[in-house]
């Protein structure tokens, strides 16, 4: 049904009919054109390799699909479809050079299709998809990602063990031409000598030897060069604080570091900053796997924050990347979702303990009151000191204890880690320790645990690492927390953040009465994952010194982007490694821990889940 007002003619066409004549969105045409390019790509790869395909029905299909090359040759055909699909991701993220690609390779496709097989509709449509292209270019304007030689690497992995499980497939796709029964161990020579453009041991019928020779030899040499560019182009590291900026910040810490207590964990050095026009606010991130990961609150004044989280999102735009923030206070998500427009989604609780009502008696210390006793009867003492106070051998061996201590090769920790001990400027930082002094005899002395803790604001401080000797005693950390905690009145400190509990509220009210099915079984499934993330330990942990709970977010833009966000936090954490290893790098042995019969659900090695 159409409708005409005020004679405008328009209203003639139907609304259906003028929306499709408008073509798509813009914002949309990069998502349509990936998927595009990813479905062509597949029927090209299925035209080269599958001979029957190219003479059913779907080589119809595909003659007129924008970009195939099936009339050309099965090395063509093959060869479009592996590069119409390396192009498809970069495209849906707006890549100008993934854009740059496609422009070149959609002509290359028409000329092909009109000349070598006539076919005027397949050489419009390439030519439509390419119009399509050049009038939204703004659309594809995202700069490249950082990158390192290592992707030339993992590029020549990749695409050589796909290009040998498709060499096999080529082989094999002609049973019927084939002379002789070649074994798997003949194709398989066949496809690596057949790679390199060398004629393999598997003898072909006259025409189909040129068919596979030429096919093979065109995934060798898409390897081969994929491979040199990547490896000879220019890097384009990832962002790092530098001293200056590093400078700024802590001026910033100065003045408004008590609002938030991540907020000195925005000194790690593995992070990006962007400032405000105004300088009085700034945002510290990561990039990883295309997520520009943000952790905490931005620094400084609020009344700046808008003006560092505009600068922060024109950034994720600039090189189409998503943005997330993780662990930001209520008012932090508050601030973001207004500005932005993203969501929020509560993502667990920080354990903050208040000075002046922690004490050790009462029933609810009682296990915390008759662990501490029991250790310090085994001959433990303790010391809770500024960094600032220790002289450099002992701050040494604190440094040599950590590093030795640490239960796993990776560094973990991004949100809530800082990543060092006593750098320049942080001797305000606490660091407690305990001892054992008839115990010598170990490579550290009677050191037996560290606990390190980062400046929150003047009056704060926020636990950043906990680290014990694997022979030492259980209960150190619960120690340590206890030392600090009745200490922390003569160092000035009234507020002591400690771990952060994921889904805490999940695990609180599902092992509650009257907890409803749904609850039970999302809690059933954290205790299950517990196994390999402390998550219900550490929550139970953290309740033992009877905190204050303050709930942290996550703030994301689609509901889809959550899994890829996650993955993402889980990378910088420590907890999933994704890069491809270091060479020749010696692999430092984990002490094996001693057997006992209570085990503490604390964290014992790094300080894991600081952080989600």
């Amino acid at each position: 049904m159409s409708v005409t007002v005020d004679g405008d003619k328009s209203g003639l066409v139907p609304v259906r009919v003028r929306r499709i004549l408008r073509g798509p969105r813009p914002e949309n045409v990069p998502a349509h054109v990936g998927t595009a390019c990813t479905a062509i790509g597949l029927i090209d790869i299925a035209a080269g390799v599958f001979p029957r395909f190219r003479t059913s029905r779907m080589h119809a299909v595909a003659e007129v699909l924008p970009g195939t090359l099936g009339p050309l040759s099965a090395a063509l055909s093959l060869s479009a479809g592996v590069l119409l699909l390396l192009l498809a991701h970069g495209l849906k993220r707006h890549k100008r050079r993934a854009w740059r690609a496609a422009v070149v390779l959609l002509p290359l496709g028409a000329a092909a299709q009109f000349v070598w097989r006539h076919s005027a509709l397949g050489a419009l449509l390439s030519l439509a998809l390419l119009t399509l292209l050049v009038r939204h270019r703004n659309e594809f304007a995202a700069l490249p990602d950082p990158r390192s030689r290592w992707r030339a690497l993992a590029n020549f992995v990749l695409m050589g063990a796909g290009s040998i499980a498709l060499g096999l497939v080529i082989v094999s796709a002609h049973p019927h031409r084939v002379i002789g029964n070649p074994s798997l161990a003949d194709r398989l020579e066949h496809v690596l000598y057949g790679l390199l453009g060398i004629e393999g041991p598997v003898a072909y019928t006259q025409g189909v030897d040129w068919t596979v020779g030429y096919s093979l030899g065109a995934l060798g040499m898409l390897t081969a060069l994929t491979t040199i560019y990547l490896a000879f182009r220019p890097e384009h590291p990832a962002a790092r604080l530098t001293d200056d900026d590093e400078t700024r910040l802590r001026a910033l810490l100065d003045q408004h570091g008590g609002r938030d207590s991540l907020g000195h964990f925005a000194l790690r050095r593995d992070k990006g900053v962007v400032f405000s026009p105004s300088g009085k606010a700034a945002v510290c991130y990561r990039v990883v796997s295309g997520v520009m990961l943000a952790s905490g609150d931005p620094i400084g004044d609020v009344e700046a924050w808008p003006g560092a989280i505009e600068r922060f999102m024109d950034e994720a735009k600039a090189h189409s990347w998503t943005p997330a923030v993780m662990g930001c206070s209520e008012t932090g998500g508050q601030v973001w979702t207004r500005e932005t427009g993203l969501d929020a989604l509560e993502l667990g609780d920080e354990a903050v303990v208040d000075v002046a009502d922690f004490s050790l008696s009462g029933r609810a210390m009682r296990n915390v009151r008759q662990m501490v006793k029991r250790i310090e009867r085994n001959g433990y003492t303790t010391q809770v000191r500024r960094v600032r106070d220790l002289d450099d051998d002992e701050l040494e061996r604190v440094r040599r204890a950590a590093a030795d201590w640490r239960g796993t090769d990776t560094e973990r920790g991004f949100s809530m880690a800082l990543g060092r001990i006593g750098a320049p400027g942080d001797g305000d930082a606490v660091i407690a320790t305990a001892h054992k002094t008839d115990d010598t005899d170990t490579p550290h002395g009677d050191l037996k645990a560290i606990i390190h803790f980062v400046p929150w604001g003047p009056d704060g401080m926020s636990l950043e690492l906990m680290r014990r000797d694997r022979s030492a005693d259980p209960g150190m950390n619960e120690l340590l927390i206890v030392a600090a905690l009745q200490a922390s009145p003569d160092l000035g400190i009234t507020r002591v953040s400690l771990n952060f509990a994921m889904f805490r509220a999940a695990l609180a009210r599902g092992e509650k009465i009257g907890a409803g099915p749904v609850l039970r079984i999302w809690r059933g499934l954290l205790v299950f994952l517990s196994r390999w993330f402390q998550i219900e330990s550490l929550y139970k942990f953290n309740a033992k010194f009877q905190p204050r709970w303050e709930p942290r977010f996550v703030v994301y833009r689609k509901s889809r982007d959550l899994p890829r966000i996650g993955l993402a936090a889980m990378q910088a954490e420590g907890f999933v490694n994704l890069t491809p290893p270091r060479p020749f790098t010696r692999r430092r042995p984990t002490p094996a821990p001693r057997p006992c019969a209570h085990i503490t659900p604390a964290p014992t090695t790094d300080h894991e889940v600081r952080a989600a």
